[in-house]
């Protein structure tokens, strides 16, 4: 009996366990690596992210928010107008998901969180869309077709910060086909087709140019490379020629040098006795010189001894005179030196007498003539009239042969006269002298301002003074 109750608690203990078990599993709600939990009721909005989190039933509720990646087409249905104004249809594809901070899975489960995944791409395409067609409006179709990144960078920059907003980001954005109705793109593409096309058949013309360039280089390499064989063959057939003549001129040059070496020999063999015997007759040459230059050296000597002793006669009797004639030459000297002298220092006296006289003759003149002009001032200030007009009157004659000496330098004068009163001839030129004679006391007259009539008036009126002493000045 005791048994059977203990078993009995047992089970419903290990019941009770599993029951327990189980509602906690139930609570226990987990989140993968794809998704975020949103937990919101009495303890406020949280997110689960990676791990699980037990949600107590009527207080909590939870809901998954996927954080994987959401790819959709963008694709206006209406035409797209560029900076140009041509209209284009632009399909593109873009890559979005949450961000993967807390704020933004909030952010997004704001704005998502009740929404299925059809209705969250709807709005998203939307704006998407109205960027892309403000994008789309600032390009030329040139740049659209030709630089699809820089659209795309410009699609993620200018759609980041309303992303953002909605706790998105833009992974990527792709653009699939430009085309528009009137052909633009495909006319846009004729000129780099045609100048492809023209470099294609300048290249292929160039390679054509190249490769006749080639041949022709490799022709003349075979003609320069044969001609070059044909040459060192000609080279070498030349040198062999060379090479044979060589020893021919070599042969020859052995037998010849042959031929010499045994003349010279020959004739070194004739000369040998001749030598001989020139060699003796040098020796017997040379003892006869040996023997006249033991005879001259004994001359020498004997000649050098008779020179010595007549040196001694010539010292004993010419020298003594010649020291004696020497004393009296420089006596001689000495006295006429002495005279010299003496007859020197009294010219240079006269001299410097006759000067000092000169010099004194030249004072005292110069002191009369002084005295004389002091005289003559002193006379000119009491008769300044007088001296005025005998300085004037005494030089009328310089003036007159000043006014006629330019006539005096005419080599020839020529007098053509045509008759009547008024003749002109010699007489008629000496008549011009006299008139201009004439002029010179109306010239006298004014260059001194005086009328020489009155001065000769006052002249004869004046007094002489001392016995005429005047009138002799």
């Amino acid at each position: 009996m005791a048994n059977t109750i203990y078993y009995v608690i047992v089970g419903l203990a290990a019941a009770a366990t599993l029951l327990l078990i189980t509602m906690m599993a139930r609570l226990f709600r987990k989140a993968g690596p794809n998704e975020a939990l949103i937990v919101y009721g009495f303890r406020g909005p949280r997110v689960i992210r990676g791990h699980g989190a037990v949600i107590f039933p009527v207080v909590e509720n939870c809901r998954l928010l996927s954080l994987e990646l959401m790819s959709f087409d963008v694709a206006p249905k209406q035409d797209l107008y560029t900076k140009q104004g041509v209209a284009v249809t632009v399909e593109a594809v873009a890559q979005i998901k949450v961000r993967s901070d807390n704020e933004s899975i909030l952010t997004a489960a704001e704005q998502f969180l009740s929404k299925m995944p059809p209705e969250r791409e709807g709005l998203i395409r939307l704006v998407m869309e109205g960027h892309l067609r403000g994008i789309i409006g600032q390009l030329t179709v040139e740049q659209i077709v030709k630089e699809p990144e820089m659209v795309a960078d410009r699609m993620r920059s200018t759609c980041a910060d309303d992303m953002s907003k909605m706790g998105l980001e833009v992974i990527s954005f792709t653009i699939k086909e430009v085309r528009d109705q009137n052909e633009y793109i495909t006319n846009m593409g004729r000129p780099d087709i045609a100048r492809i096309r023209r470099d294609a058949e300048i290249a292929a013309a160039e390679a054509e140019r190249d490769t006749a360039i080639r041949r022709a280089v490799a022709l003349r390499e075979a003609a320069v490379a044969k001609a070059a064989a044909d040459q060192e063959r000609v080279i070498a057939e030349t040198a062999s020629l060379a090479k044979q003549a060589e020893a021919q001129r070599d042969l020859d040059i052995q037998k010849a040098q042959f031929m010499e070496q045994s003349k010279r020999q020959q004739a070194q063999a004739d000369k040998s006795y001749e030598i001989q015997t020139n060699v003796m007759q040098q020796q017997v040459v040379a003892e006869q010189v040996k023997v006249q230059q033991v005879e001259k050296e004994q001359q020498i000597k004997v000649q050098e001894a008779e020179i010595l002793r007549h040196e001694k006669e010539l010292i004993a009797t010419v020298l003594k005179q010649a020291e004696i004639e020497k004393q009296r030459v420089e006596n001689l000297a000495a006295a006429e030196r002495a005279r010299l002298t003496v007859e020197a220092e009294g010219r240079a006296a006269a001299i410097r007498a006759q000067g000092e006289a000169e010099a004194a003759v030249i004072f005292q003149k110069g002191e009369a003539e002084a005295k004389a002009m002091n005289v003559k001032a002193e006379a000119y200030q009491e008769w300044s009239q007088a001296a005025v007009v005998d300085r004037l009157i005494s030089n009328m004659p310089e003036v007159v042969r000043a006014m006629s000496e330019p006539l005096g330098k005419v080599d020839k004068i020529t007098i053509v006269s045509a008759g009547g009163e008024n003749t002109i001839g010699a007489n008629r030129l000496t008549g011009e002298m006299t008139k201009i004679a004439a002029q010179v006391p109306a010239l006298f007259e004014a260059l001194s301002g005086m009328n020489l009539q009155d001065l000769m008036s006052n002249v004869k009126a004046m007094k002489p003074r001392d016995g005429g002493n005047g009138a002799a000045n």
